[in-house]
């Protein structure tokens, strides 16, 4: 059921999927970095991080 939430959160709002699944480092950075150029790639690499 957590899985599913971060899921939906992922393409919702990519970089608090991240921080909820891998909390603040490196990956939480990179996501964000990607949502402000582009929201695909966010989405992206948040889906990866919660699905790895």
């Amino acid at each position: 059921m957590n899985k599913i939430i971060l899921i939906i959160l992922a393409v919702i709002l990519p970089p608090l999927a991240v921080f909820l699944n891998k909390g603040a480092g490196k990956d939480l950075l990179i996501n964000i970095v990607l949502c402000l150029f582009f929201y695909i790639p966010g989405i992206l690499h948040a889906l990866w991080v919660v699905l790895k």
